[in-house]
């Protein structure tokens, strides 16, 4: 794994984007770490548990991280595999002797771990997911699938399946002889670690998890685009058979560390194993969204130039995601406690983030400079608001950018600074904003940068302008 430079990282400017991020969606509550050179080195929260009680969020609260369970049991799986208690290519029904002569039975393991054998998502009736009845214990699942399981042919299309990882649980529970929760913990959990990590929402995770929430609550029904400010809260359920599709809980912390597991370095599988769960299956390239893979048991897509390897979640009232490079051992993990939580948006920007500071080749800002080194760029940061929005200035690595946080991307109409004695100048490009004009930085007696002048116009540290915005007095001056 190459070496990663990690103290090109500024963790409170990545802790002020996400907030933002999490503040413009009106999430209760965003929980938040990343993992580079080995260590976590962002670990963070903001909001709160639920809205009734207010409870501030910590870093050790504890979401139900959803399908993110099928990461554990492709590598529970996996394991199995290479020890030779599994084969890849077996069919289901070698396993799970009730599915002999249903076409479901036919399914293999590495078909139902990559989501290509054809079987029905949730079953016919699946109103557990809206808390309507029970997740299905283990004679619900078998009927699902018995009755009606198979709807198109085996290898015909990527088909998402939870049922189909339903029964990936009871294969490992059939060829080790234990409880799919116990095998997990004892093979998995216990050794990583990963103490806040649990197939299964329990008393002890119980008083710390969160409570998830719905979306904003119409005002008046009948009266589309009016909503109200609150959320309903969302009940808790435990998740039955379907534990190794969707029951995990975890913490934003443990899931950067479970990814360092999953990258290069790690011996938690064999390297050709571990290729093997990330490769391409499938690839699911769907009108208006990113360009997809799924392997076996895992994500891929693209994000900030590099192959980016995860999962997501979503649960009741709860949305997640984690991505991460297993080349440069960089992870992200971004955790929300609402049903439209932006937990994907900001675990890809927070990527993009953290990989451009980390990729970063060094030097003074560029063309500015030589003088300039990377301790005294921080003295031109901040982060700034007036009247149109917001606009921050960052460190991301030995390099300055001018930056609206407002932005999911946050290299859209992003500018790359270079330092010019007392001031910032952007590159010339086309443009319809003020392309190549130098940005001032006014500061106080102490030198402090306390407001900045973009193409003429001035903002000033956001907290100020927001204390005065709030208190309703005139505008700031220069």
């Amino acid at each position: 794994m190459p070496h990663t430079r990690v103290d090109r990282l500024d963790p409170a400017y990545l802790h002020h984007w996400v907030a933002t991020q999490a503040g413009i969606a009106r999430t209760p509550g965003v929980q938040y770490a990343v993992l580079a050179g080995g260590d976590v080195v962002l670990d963070g929260a903001w909001g709160v548990t639920d809205l009734t009680s207010g409870t501030p969020l910590r870093g050790d609260h504890v979401f139900r991280v959803a399908s993110h369970s099928k990461t554990f049991t492709a590598t529970v799986v996996a394991r199995l595999v290479e020890r030779g208690a599994m084969r890849l290519d077996d069919p289901l029904d070698a396993y799970v002797p009730e599915l002999g002569g249903s076409r479901v039975g036919e399914v293999t393991v590495r078909e139902a771990l990559g989501h290509t054998g054809g079987v029905r998502r949730d079953g016919q009736d699946a109103d557990f997911w809206q808390l309507a009845a029970p997740f299905p214990d283990r004679a619900h699942l078998l009927d699902a699938v018995l009755t009606s399981g198979d709807v198109i042919g085996r290898g015909e299309a990527f088909k998402y399946s939870n049922l189909a990882y339903g029964l990936l649980g009871l294969a490992v529970e059939a060829v080790t002889g234990t409880p799919y929760p116990e095998h997990v913990r004892t093979d998995l959990l216990e050794p990583l670690g990963l103490a806040d990590t649990s197939p299964e929402l329990g008393e002890g995770e119980d008083r710390r998890a969160v409570v998830g929430h719905s979306a904003p609550v119409l005002a008046e029904p009948g009266l589309p685009a009016r909503f109200a400010d609150g959320r309903l809260p969302v009940a808790a359920a435990t998740t039955g058979a379907l534990a190794a599709a969707t029951g995990f809980c975890s913490t934003a912390r443990d899931l950067v560390r479970w990814a360092a597991a999953h990258c290069d370095g790690s011996d938690l599988l064999t390297p050709a194993m571990r290729r093997l769960l990330h490769r391409a299956e499938s690839v699911v390239d769907l009108p208006g969204a990113p360009r997809r893979e799924y392997g076996l048991g895992f994500e891929a897509r693209e994000i900030a130039g590099r192959r980016v390897v995860g999962h997501s979640g979503g649960f009741p009232g709860q949305i997640t995601r984690t991505w991460f490079d297993p080349e440069r051992g960089i992870a992200v993990a971004v955790l929300t406690n609402a049903v439209d939580g932006p937990a994907d948006q900001i675990a890809a920007g927070l990527f993009s983030l953290v990989s451009k500071a980390v990729a970063d080749d060094g030097g003074a800002a560029r063309g500015g400079d030589a003088a300039v080194a990377h301790g005294d760029l921080d003295r031109w940061t901040g982060c700034y608001a007036n009247l149109w929005g917001m606009v921050d200035v960052a460190r991301l690595g030995d390099r300055l950018w001018l930056i609206d946080p407002r932005k999911a991307d946050p290299f859209v109409g992003a500018e790359e600074l270079t330092v010019e004695g007392p001031v910032l100048r952007p590159a010339v490009h086309d443009g319809f904003g003020p392309v190549g004009e130098a940005i001032e930085v006014l500061r106080d007696d102490a030198g402090e940068a306390v407001a900045v002048v973009v193409g003429g116009m001035t903002s000033w540290r956001a907290a100020d302008y927001e204390r005065e915005r709030r208190a309703q007095a005139v505008p700031l001056t220069r």
